[in-house]
């Protein structure tokens, strides 16, 4: 058997939770499935922290294209080739596929519906259009949490609920769980100009809505009432309509506190969620939550939002705050950086929270997914 894989975004520099998600599941679908042949269909070079591990199994192609990969370059391979499957793994899809081709494609969410005022309105334009094309042609759909399910069949109600399937995340037990000294992790955090436990951390793309710059304020005001020996580190890089995020840290009376560290390695990552005292994710809305399973793992408390799969994802293991109250996040800012017991119970409870998250369940499960035949 072929499968084919759109794998187009491990070419890309900046790493995010789509491009993390795809890289860990060709880690293991070539062992999970040694007899069927894998073909990795991508625009130009990967990029060396996402490249694919080298199976027999496994193989990549290269089809550089100047303008519509995917819709040109892409959709020729698939009819020339007719793979027995297609796994698109970003909710993208070519308009024409071979009708004998079955698909299976995964959504991460539909936020671009939920806020659309946090993506440039070119951006809502095209991801309107490959979002719609990919339900249409899919055979299967995976939803990466209940809410995305939810809010894709609120959206589609065309859409049958029987062929939306949910297929949680994982996260890299070995990688995060690996810990440092707190020598080894003075030395590295100084780079950041950092020590252990004296900052607020965030991970991820600095974009309108992960809502950074209310965590900004937030941060300002908890700072003002009395905890002055905390930093705060946005650990990402900027991304779509981020200036209001760079002018909020200059708005700050504690700006010279407010630290973003630009990419960052995933060896830098591993440092600064462990030197970390608590971890900060107040977006407004997520399809899953990934930094939230890397924070549990790494032994850090979690503040996050009471909103879409962020509670799905943290259970009873985070504490939570209300998005869009700045007041809110800060006082649950101030409340985590001063009780040490509900830090310690936080870990212990995030700790346990990861057994129902694995890479290596998500693998199956979406490998289970795509070969179960509808035709």
């Amino acid at each position: 058997m072929n499968i084919a894989i759109q794998a187009s975004d491990l070419d890309a520099q900046r790493i995010d939770g789509t491009r993390v998600y795809l890289k860990n599941l060709l880690d293991r679908f070539g062992a999970l499935a040694p007899e069927t042949k894998f073909l990795l269909f991508h625009k130009d070079v990967f990029n060396p922290a996402l490249l694919p591990p080298e199976r027999s199994n496994y193989r990549p192609v290269s089809i550089p294209f100047p303008f519509s990969w995917m819709q040109t370059r892409f959709a020729f391979e698939i009819f020339r080739v007719k793979p027995n499957k297609l796994f698109l793994p970003i909710q993208a899809s070519p308009i024409f596929i071979p009708k004998e081709v079955e698909v299976t494609a995964t959504i991460h969410d539909l936020a671009f519906k939920k806020y659309p005022e946090t993506f440039p309105k070119s951006h809502r334009a095209k991801l309107d259009f490959l979002l719609r094309t990919v339900l249409c042609r899919a055979d299967k759909l995976i939803a990466v949490s209940a809410s995305t399910r939810k809010d894709i069949l609120e959206y589609f109600p065309n859409i049958l609920p029987e062929k939306v399937r949910v297929i949680h995340h994982g996260f890299d037990a070995k990688f995060f769980s690996k810990k440092f000294s707190e020598g080894e992790l003075k030395e590295m955090l100084s780079r950041y100009r950092l020590h252990p436990k004296g900052y607020i951390l965030y991970v991820g793309a600095l974009q309108p809505r992960k809502n950074l710059i209310r965590l900004i304020e937030a941060f300002t005001l908890a700072k003002q009432s009395g905890s002055q020996e905390m930093k705060l580190v946005l650990a990402g890089e900027a991304a779509w309509l981020s200036e209001g995020i760079f002018g909020a840290r200059e708005k700050s009376s504690y700006r010279d506190d407010i630290i973003f560290t630009d990419r960052v390695s995933f060896d830098d990552l591993r440092v600064l969620y462990q030197g970390a005292k608590l971890f900060a994710f107040p977006s407004l809305y997520e399809g899953f939550g990934l930094p939230i399973l890397e924070a549990f793992a790494s032994g850090v408390p979690v503040l996050t939002a009471d909103n879409s799969s962020l509670p799905e994802v943290g259970g009873n293991a985070a504490l939570y705050c209300q998005a869009k109250n700045v007041l809110d996040i800060a006082e649950k800012l101030k409340q985590l950086w001063g009780d040490e017991m509900l830090r310690a119970e936080l870990v212990k409870r995030g700790s346990e929270r990861l057994q129902y998250f694995s890479w290596e369940r998500c693998a199956q499960e979406t490998l289970g997914c795509i070969f179960d035949s509808t035709h």
